[in-house]
């Protein structure tokens, strides 16, 4: 018996129709009120491309302000806009800095947080409260993929070191709270010398900023085969060294912009060789460590910096230079968050996806009611296990 040719053309979309909505997950974007993250993880166009995906999109009210985009712009791209408590039920909840204990408790038991690591605002309390919901937690920035490339933290220490060298030609220019000078370009004008230490990504993208602007480049690490490597990438315009204290003091003292960024070996200026800089000098710290680079010295957060802040003698170190320029963050993270979240549908769910990701697994804080991360554990005093065993038990 065959069957009726309308009756096949009526069945068959609803059959696809309905595995669509078997495989639907909501997105919830609260607003994120933190002082230092002012980053917004999705742009309207972002939004779409996940809602054509078959993601539901729930936004708080005027949760991408900090970059410059009204509700409407997201509506109009198929999000919609609801109060917190909606955006913190759903299935995936996406908030770059840490949350409040309160609102962790509003979360769907079983839902999965996307977060930064931002190690140290972790807290216990923080950490049992995901633990005591079962929430399913990733740090993005730990993410890696087959290659080992880590496409998060990766583009975002990319946008740091562009945007601090940004901030620092500006903070140069200003002739009422800097110097009036321009980092250099200018026949018969000595250029500014810029000191980097460092040679990963944000380092050589701070690298390659300066030395367009016209400025002198002296890069320092003491892992000689990435700096060999940055130097290659970079050209003899770089001049690249070990870090040899006479060296890197004599760099110092007359450098007119100090950026330090990771290095395999911590690297900690003190009050002593601060006082040999000279007066004026701009300081940024992209390491995001307890401590900073520059101890001795007042922090500035970029995302809320005044022109003032130099007090004076410019003796002061700029930190979140991201935060600064968040809207191309949140076009870069836009791109990365889409692949990632198109991989969560295609394998029909946060488990299979981490199943068969080691890169996602690595970047795993809490899974299944345990702490699964050691640095987390050792930043607030728990222990951890191994995921694998969760993952093969699941």
């Amino acid at each position: 018996m065959t069957s009726h040719p309308d009756f096949a053309d009526i069945t068959e979309p609803q059959l696809i129709e309905t595995a669509r909505r078997r495989r639907t997950f909501s997105i919830g974007l609260p607003r994120c009120d933190s002082e230092t993250e002012k980053r917004f993880p999705l742009t309207p166009e972002g939004v779409n491309m996940l809602v054509e995906r078959g993601f539901t999109v729930k936004m708080e009210a005027d949760a991408a302000a900090s970059i410059h985009y009204a509700d409407a712009a997201y509506i109009r791209q198929g999000a919609s806009i609801v109060d917190r408590q909606e955006t913190l039920l759903c299935d995936i909840v996406i908030h770059l800095a840490p949350l409040k204990v309160s609102e962790i408790k509003k979360l769907r038991r079983g839902a999965m947080l996307l977060t930064l690591l931002h190690i140290h605002e972790q807290k216990p309390e923080i950490i049992k409260a995901l633990l005591e919901h079962g929430i399913i937690t990733i740090a993005i920035d730990l993410i890696t993929d087959e290659n080992g490339n880590r496409p998060f933290a990766d583009i975002l220490e990319e946008i740091d070191g562009r945007a601090s060298i940004a901030m620092a030609s500006a903070l140069l220019a200003d002739s009422a709270h800097g110097k009036g000078i321009l980092l250099g370009g200018i026949a018969g004008i000595i250029p500014c010398e810029v000191v980097i230490i460092g040679s990963g990504i944000g380092a050589i993208a701070a690298a390659r900023s300066a030395t367009g602007l016209g400025a002198i480049v002296h890069l320092f690490d003491n892992d000689v085969y990435s700096l060999r490597t940055a130097i290659r990438e970079l050209g003899p315009a770089v001049i690249g060294s070990a870090l040899h204290p006479n060296v890197l003091n004599k760099a110092l003292a007359s450098a007119d912009i100090v950026l330090v960024g990771p290095t395999t070996k911590d690297v900690i200026f003190g009050s002593e060789v601060v006082h040999t800089m000279k007066k004026g000098v701009l300081t940024f710290d992209l390491t995001c460590r307890e401590g900073g680079a520059f101890p001795s010295l007042p922090t500035v957060n970029l995302t809320s910096a005044r022109p003032d802040d130099n007090r004076g003698d410019g003796r002061v170190c700029y930190t979140h230079a991201g935060s600064a320029v968040p809207r191309t963050a949140a076009m870069a993270l836009s791109n990365t968050f889409i692949t990632m979240l198109d991989d969560i549908m295609t394998l029909e769910g946060v488990t299979n996806a981490l199943k068969l990701s080691p890169g996602l697994q690595a970047a795993s804080i809490t899974f299944m009611g345990k702490l699964v991360n050691g640095q987390v554990a050792r930043e607030v005093g728990m222990h951890h296990v191994d995921i694998s065993l969760f993952i093969q038990l699941s």
